[in-house]
Order: structure tokens, then C-alpha cells, then sequence
């Protein structure tokens, strides 16, 4: 690794090339941009791949039945869905789309888990006839859509319930998904939870092994996470006595956070799962209930450091005494987390990154709105038309929550490793723009 001042941020093989430019997987970021045009999207396999065996590694040398189950919608992509699979991860969808990146890879249907709070009829039925392992039930309408459409196929379907346990994860409220407030899960505290576990398990069609929160993401502090399963479990130790409830599986969601700026760096991923089995244990413990097998859900920690976004600088737009505008190619309409969510970015000058930092700047995107802005007062070298500029850590609800605003179209995507370079989303085109448009002739 170089001494780049945002190592701890990029990709794990990130260096200078020879030419002593920012390089990712043994390419050299400008080579790539040449040949593949900006904005660019990098994801360093090795990096994704590292990821998924320090989270097997660090829960199953603590807790050996756990299952990673990689959440998709942090960055659904069929060449990261085969990944996913070969390093035997499991894989989590929220919506048909998701679902089919998995089935156009063949990706084992007993390693799926289908998530969300509003799945319709058709993407239960393709879920159940695919041989979906587990549905992740989300509301009283569900079980008995579920139940109607498993009974349907003559199918008795694995579920587990969304919780909710009013548990604040002190991140941002708009990221929040396990405070009471919140349109998931089943609510322990106003009593909806135990007549979700009353109701499902009265169903035939339907087998409960679980229960499931989330409580947000991105999560820095630890003691949420143990907070959140001593209530859980002391409800699951309850619904036992009572109904019958036999919790063969366990999740405590993911939420799990990664650097973005070098100065809020997230806990070690041990320490998250010491926290997690430790909690887990002792909880099983106190309310005499047999250690379930452990399902862990890590989206943004698996993929986004990984990837990183690459633009290409324009106009450059100085108010004396106020602030420097630098503006790029892209912007919110391919990573909307700084408007949406106040998200920090780092900011890597490609062709120079080891150059004094010497003025602040404002990165703005090209996008028609104020609120464009990518990065807000960062130290970079004196800019220059034409330069290319890095986000770290982009390769996380980036690209999964673009849009065509502005009819833009969305950036090519490559996956990068030992110095070879393969496409794997191309670049939309304005034909891609117009293909659902009627009325053209």
C-alpha cells in the first residue's frame, strides 16, 4: 500500500502506477477513464473478495453457525452476484428485480433470503417456485399473501419475522429502520409482534425458524447492536412459553459502516462481532433458550470499499471571499447520498495524489439542482479542467439508487483485478434513454 493519505479508504490494492498516479487492481485509474470513458465506476474484486472472507472469518471463529448473507440492494450486479457465491456467501433481495440478478446466475436458491416491507404476488410466486430458502415476513398482509401463494404451489415456505425493537442506532433518521417510527418490521413494543408470531405459526403453509431486526445503517458504536438482542431474545424467550416459537434462526440484521472520511473510521470488524455473539450468548443464557444459528447481513461493509467513483473536472468557479466550485461530470444522479443524506466524501486528485493539498474546494456535480454538491470543503491541489477526481468508498447505495435526472445517463461499471480490467455494466446510451418512450414516430 502507498502512503496515499486515503489508504484506509480506497481499495486494498490501491498504489501508484508508474507513472505515479492513483492505480486500483494494478490499473492505472487515467488508463481506465481513457479507456472506458468518466464518469467511471471501479470495483477492485480483490478488495469485494477480502471483504467477504474477513466477515466469515471474524463471526465463525466466534460462532461457528453463522451464515454471511451478503444484502444485494448495497449493489446488485450479476459479476458481484457470482462472486457472492463463490466465496459461499449467502445473498439477500428486496424486490424481483434484485431477485432475478440472482436467478440469471443460477445463485443457489437455498442461500436466498427475500427481504422488504411490500412484496407483491408475483415476486412471492417467482420467490416460492425458485425454491427461495428463506422469506424475511414483514407485515400481517404479507403472512397471508405468503401463506395463499406457498399453499398455492404446494410449497410449505421457510420465513422468518421482521421485528422492530425500538432501538435508536444513533445514525441518520432517514437510515434508521428499527425505531418505532419506522414502516418495518413487526413492533415488540405496541404488542404486534407477538400476534405476527401467533399468526404465523398458525399458518400451514408457512414454516417460522426466526426472527429478524435491522436497526439502520451506517452503525459506528457497538452497544445498539447488544441492545437490541437482549430484547429481542428476552420476546423470543416469551413467545417460546407461549405460543411455542422454536428459534432455530437468528439475524440481527447488518448496518455495519465503513470509512468515508479518514478522520470517522468505523470499529474493526471483530469488534462488531464480538459485540454481536457475545450478546447473543448471553442473552441465550439468561432466558435458557438454545443458541440459533446466526444470520449476519452486511451490505455497504462488503461492497462499498471496494468501489470507487471517478470523474472528470469542467468549470471551476471561484466567489471571492465565499468558496471554489469545482465541478464534475457526474454527481447526484449517480450517487445521491450527500443530498439525501448529508453524506461525507473523500476526494483522491488521480493524476496527483500525493501533491501538496493547498486549496479548499466544493466538488459540485453537473445536475440542475443546489443541493448537487459531492463533496463539501476539501483540500486538494490547485485544480485544473480536465483532471480526474476519486470518491472512495462509493462502491456502496451509489449506483443502486441512480436515476436518469436531467435525462443523464448512468456510468459504466468495471471490475478491476491484477492489472485486467473487464466491463461489467456498460454506459447507458440516449437510445437506452428514449427505448421506453412511445409516440416516437
Amino acid at each position: 500500500m502507498s502512503n496515499i493519505p486515503e489508504s484506509e479508504l480506497l481499495p486494498i490494492t490501491a498504489d501508484l502506477s508508474a507513472k505515479d498516479r492513483l492505480a486500483i487492481g494494478g490499473c492505472d485509474v487515467r488508463d481506465l477513464v481513457h479507456k472506458y470513458g468518466s464518469p467511471l465506476y471501479i470495483y477492485d474484486e480483490a478488495t469485494l473478495r477480502g471483504m467477504c472472507r474477513d466477515f466469515v472469518n471474524s463471526f465463525t471463529t466466534l460462532y461457528p453457525r453463522t451464515h454471511i448473507e451478503y444484502s444485494s440492494k448495497a449493489f446488485a450486479n450479476p459479476s458481484v452476484a457470482k462472486i457472492i457465491d463463490e466465496e459461499g456467501l449467502s445473498m439477500d433481495v428486496v424486490t424481483g428485480g434484485e431477485l432475478a440478478v440472482a436467478i440469471a446466475v443460477d445463485f443457489p436458491p437455498e442461500r436466498l433470503n427475500f427481504h422488504g416491507n411490500n412484496k407483491g404476488r408475483e415476486e412471492l410466486t417467482e420467490a416460492v417456485r425458485y425454491g427461495i430458502g428463506n422469506i424475511t415476513v414483514d407485515s400481517f398482509a404479507e403472512i397471508d399473501l405468503l401463506s395463499e401463494v406457498a399453499e398455492g404451489l404446494g410449497v410449505r415456505q421457510n420465513i422468518m419475522l421482521r421485528l422492530s425493537p425500538s432501538i435508536d442506532p444513533h445514525t441518520h433518521l432517514l437510515t434508521s429502520t428499527g425505531i418505532l417510527d419506522s414502516k418495518f418490521g413487526f413492533s415488540i413494543e405496541t404488542g404486534d409482534a407477538e400476534i405476527a408470531v401467533e399468526k404465523a405459526i398458525a399458518q400451514r403453509s408457512l414454516n417460522t425458524e426466526g426472527l429478524h431486526f435491522h436497526l439502520g445503517s451506517p452503525i459506528f458504536e457497538l452497544e445498539p447492536y447488544s441492545e437490541a438482542i437482549e430484547y429481542v431474545l428476552q420476546f423470543a424467550s416469551r413467545m417460546r412459553k407461549k405460543f411455542g416459537l422454536e428459534l432455530k434462526k437468528f439475524s440481527p440484521g447488518g448496518g455495519f459502516a465503513i470509512g468515508y472520511v479518514t478522520d470517522t473510521l468505523p470499529p474493526e470488524m471483530g469488534e462488531y462481532a464480538r459485540e454481536i455473539v457475545t450478546a447473543i450468548r448471553s442473552a441465550c443464557d439468561r432466558y435458557d433458550l438454545d443458541e440459533p444459528e446466526l444470520i449476519v447481513e452486511p451490505g455497504r461493509a462488503v461492497v462499498g470499499r471496494s468501489g470507487v467513483a471517478v470523474y472528470t473536472v469542467g468549470g471551476i468557479k471561484t466567489i471571492p471571499g465565499v468558496r471554489t466550485y469545482v465541478s464534475v461530470d457526474g454527481g447526484m444522479g449517480d450517487n445521491i447520498r450527500p443530498a439525501l443524506y448529508q453524506s461525507e466524501y473523500a476526494v483522491v486528485p488521480v493524476d496527483r495524489p500525493l501533491e501538496e493539498r493547498n486549496q479548499k474546494v466544493t466538488v459540485a456535480g453537473k445536475f440542475c439542482e443546489s443541493g448537487d454538491v459531492l463533496a463539501r470543503d476539501v483540500d486538494l491541489p490547485e485544480p485544473e479542467t480536465g483532471e480526474l477526481l476519486a470518491l472512495p468508498a462509493s462502491g456502496a447505495y451509489c449506483l443502486m439508487m441512480a436515476s436518469n435526472y436531467n435525462m443523464q445517463t448512468r456510468p459504466a461499471v468495471v471490475l478491476v483485478n491484477q492489472g485486467e480490467s473487464r466491463l461489467i455494466r456498460r454506459r447507458e446510451t440516449y437510445t437506452d434513454l428514449l427505448a421506453s418512450s412511445i409516440d416516437l414516430d
